[in-house]
């Protein structure tokens, strides 16, 4: 069974950093493009990185130059690196598997892509 875990949220002040993790089990994550979500209340799910089955990246210019997808093929497990946390980065974050062969070589934030979803983990930036 295809299973995606995400872990690594919790409650920092603005400024700070996390490290989202998103393990898989029953499939490899190197074969799959893999995205990161959010989803604040009231707000539609919003597309933030993603990395492709050949290891290029793409992200949301709302996360510019703050967050850093990552991927260890080894421990099975993809991470997102969130740092200068802003209030308005609260949200439920996701992770997700896509198996599109569009997305080997280029990968896309749109969640339709996407065909396996985490549960999600909370991120909640404030002071």
């Amino acid at each position: 069974q295809l299973q995606l875990v995400e872990s690594g949220g919790g409650l920092v002040q603005p400024g700070g950093s996390l490290r989202l993790s998103c393990a898989a089990s029953g499939f490899t994550l190197e074969d799959y493009a893999i995205g990161w979500f959010r989803q604040a209340p009231g707000k539609e799910r919003e597309g933030v990185q993603c990395i492709s089955k050949k290891g290029s990246t793409n992200f949301a210019d709302s996360v510019k130059g703050r967050f850093t997808i990552s991927r260890d093929n080894a421990l099975n497990t993809v991470y997102l690196q969130m740092v200068s946390l802003k209030p308005e980065d609260t949200a439920i974050y996701y992770c997700a598997a896509s198996v599109s062969p569009d997305q080997n070589y280029y990968c896309s934030v749109s969640a339709d892509l996407y065909d396996y979803w985490g549960q999600g983990t909370q991120v909640t930036v404030s002071s």
